[in-house]
């Protein structure tokens, strides 16, 4: 598809590629330079207190891992069957 840079430096991205990639106003790209190709690489952005809350839930599970209070795994079928109990 062809499309032209337009005055501010901005790009139309066509619309069957929205409908395709299902992209909406608003949404947030990175946007990279690779071998001479220019990538969008679509973004969800989060608040840095959401980041916060999920790496503490994070060390929380690791440190329960660690203690043995929580079950680890060698297989998704070994899961699962505790899962069934």
């Amino acid at each position: 598809m062809l499309v032209e840079l337009k005055a501010k430096s901005q790009v139309t991205i066509p619309k069957e590629i929205v409908s395709l990639m299902n992209l909406s106003q608003g949404d947030k790209f990175e946007i990279i330079e690779e071998n001479g190709r220019i990538v969008l690489i679509p973004l969800e952005v989060y608040p840095k207190n959401v980041i916060d809350e999920l790496k503490a839930s994070v060390e929380e599970i690791k440190a329960s891992i660690d203690s043995g209070e929580r079950p680890v795994f060698d297989s998704i079928d070994a899961l699962f069957e505790e899962l069934d109990k």
